[in-house]
């Protein structure tokens, strides 16, 4: 049976409110409370703007071949000294004693980075000669690459002292990083690629321990050995060295460095999504929550006779 169409009328329904209603005041609330939370949490973290990080690396090092060694041979002011700087050794008269040096880099994981230095020296004294102190510096040539490149020249000091004279003092220990303020993450920087000991001059205040340490430790960037405690052996004989025993290790050092400008934004806006991913999770959860334990109005159901013919 075919139909026809007898009428047909659109109807047009259109619904006016303005922009100050419960409805726009309720959408802000929402809008305010979803994103506005995860940032105050985000930002009171602690973390949330990104000021200084760390990261790892081990540094290229090289022992220089510059030591300067100076030993107190009684408690009463003689010494005995010997230096790789000629102008330092001329100034020492008959203080100068010319020891036997050994020194060996090792690169055991085979990376192209040295890992350990093991020095030997052998300083020689006469028969009524002891040893009651020992103040050894080593230079080395210290460098960084992997964020801002950094060459520079550093310093080691190794110092004991003793009551007892002493025929071995053995020192083991690592070539450690201090900094006093973080790095820039690129760049160049070579302030501190200069000689610490100026070996150039004639004349004795250069070679001051007191003067060098102080000057060095004016630096941001600093090595030192960090040491547990050095071993002191006693019991020299007459014709014998004093011997100085030393293993320098050069671990993985732990960098801290300023992170750039987008590393900073980069960071910031993943910790503020994810806050603002777990408060979205805790709403939908609520409103799950909510929605079905509501009590829904009950709707009378009309039951409908089918009639056939």
């Amino acid at each position: 049976m075919a139909f026809y169409e007898v009428y047909s009328h659109p109807a047009l329904i259109r619904y006016k409110t303005s922009v100050c209603t419960k409805a726009t005041l309720f959408f802000v609330i929402v809008l305010c409370l979803t994103y506005i939370p995860p940032l105050l949490v985000a930002y009171r973290s602690q973390g949330f703007w990104l000021k200084r990080s760390t990261y790892e690396e081990q540094p290229h090092i090289r022992f220089q071949y510059q030591i300067l060694l100076t030993g107190a041979t009684s408690t009463t002011g003689d010494y005995v000294a010997w230096s790789t700087y000629h102008n330092f050794n001329h100034l020492l008269g008959s203080n100068l004693r010319i020891p036997s040096v050994s020194v060996q880099e090792e690169d055991l994981n085979q990376d192209g980075k040295f890992d350990r230095l093991s020095l030997q020296l052998e300083l020689p004294l006469k028969p009524e000669e002891q040893i009651y102190s020992i103040q050894l510096l080593l230079t080395f040539s210290y460098q960084l690459f992997r964020m801002s490149t950094v060459v520079m020249q550093t310093l080691v000091y190794v110092q004991h002292s003793s009551s007892v004279p002493g025929s071995q003092l053995f020192v083991s220990g690592d070539l450690r990083l201090y900094q006093r303020i973080p790095l820039p993450h690129r760049g160049l920087h070579t302030a501190y690629n200069v000689s610490v000991i100026d070996g150039t001059s004639p004349f004795a205040s250069a070679y001051d321990l007191v003067k060098i340490i102080q000057a060095y430790q004016e630096r941001n960037l600093t090595t030192y050995l960090s040491c547990p405690s050095p071993l002191w052996t006693v019991g020299r004989a007459s014709d014998a060295p004093f011997r100085i025993n030393a293993e320098i290790h050069y671990p993985l050092e732990i960098i801290s460095y300023r992170p750039g400008f987008w590393e900073t934004i980069k960071f910031a806006w993943i910790q503020y999504v994810s806050v603002l991913l777990i408060f979205l999770w805790v709403f939908h959860r609520i409103q799950t929550f909510v929605f079905q334990n509501q009590v829904l109005p009950t709707v009378p159901i009309h039951q409908v006779k089918e009639h056939r013919p």
